[in-house]
């Protein structure tokens, strides 16, 4: 087991604490370690036979976060339920302004209120921490705020260095997973969002880090869609070496940006909020 650099374990029990009369729990779950922690304490507060997991099915979240999810649910030996969401039918989504992430979360946490109600669970959490809290803009944390999910991380008052240290302190294997936002965060705002845009994202970022894996080994990596251009952004020092590698350009256009200018940069978590008219007021991640 990994030894935290930091002792979580009265933070770990604060934690475990704040499940005390949770009933039976459903928990968002997407795979990241917010979630993960959040799931993992849930079934050591209250037991496997009283914890779900459910995850959504979407074409904002790649194929791979969804398998990675199963597995993590199968090793902690919890039910995982799969639910289809609807975002793309919203037209708030799918116009993609700043508020998009409070569509794309009353979608998923009306999905998950419905499924509650149906199989008997008392309570829907999710992975928002207080790091998240202290973020400002988050329309996400307001929808499900809304629809009275528990957020027992930030109830905790633990950032994202605590979730990260109890996930090392527990051993899961999520503790050092880079953040993975979904899809659709990687398409600038005011461009409409579709399911062959996510997918053209999806196949972009698959083939660079499947180049750069033997080359480069990268940790952050995003494939942002701007519209009318495309930019990778990776860690600060690969942007060198990537950029003057010819087969970056290659793989980009056989994953669907065949004739969109290319650049590549440092990877900086919301750095779409930038394109914004006043980025001071955006900042959902």
């Amino acid at each position: 087991m990994h030894s935290p650099s930091r002792d979580v374990g009265p933070l770990a029990d604060r934690l475990l604490a704040e499940f005390a009369g949770y009933g039976r729990t459903l928990v968002a779950f997407s795979g990241g370690v917010d979630s993960s922690v959040v799931l993992a304490a849930a079934v050591r507060a209250l037991g496997t036979d009283d914890v779900a997991a459910l995850t959504s099915v979407s074409d904002a979240l790649p194929g791979t976060e969804r398998d990675a999810a199963a597995e993590f649910c199968a090793q902690l030996g919890v039910a995982q339920h799969s639910v289809a969401t609807q975002e793309m039918s919203n037209p708030g989504y799918r116009e993609n302004g700043p508020r998009r992430c409070y569509f794309c979360k009353s979608t998923l946490l009306d999905a998950a209120r419905e499924h509650a109600a149906t199989h008997g669970f008392d309570t829907v959490v999710t992975g928002t921490n207080a790091s998240d809290l202290a973020a400002g803009f988050r329309p996400g944390i307001r929808a499900a705020a809304e629809r009275g999910a528990r957020t027992p991380l930030a109830d905790a008052g633990l950032d994202k260095e605590a979730v990260r240290g109890i996930a090392r302190l527990w051993d899961l294997p999520t503790w050092d997973k880079p953040a993975a936002a979904c899809l659709s965060s990687r398409i600038a705002f005011g461009v409409t969002i579709s399911p062959a845009r996510l997918a053209r994202v999806e196949r972009a970022e698959a083939a660079v880090r499947g180049l750069l894996t033997h080359r480069h080994p990268v940790r952050d990596l995003r494939v942002r869609d701007l519209g009318d251009a495309v930019r990778v952004e990776l860690d600060a020092e690969l942007v060198g070496p990537v950029r003057a590698d010819p087969a970056l350009a290659e793989a980009i256009n056989e994953a669907g940006f065949a004739g969109v200018p290319l650049s590549v940069a440092a990877f900086r978590s919301g750095s779409m909020n930038e394109l914004l008219p006043d980025p001071a007021r955006w900042r959902e991640g």
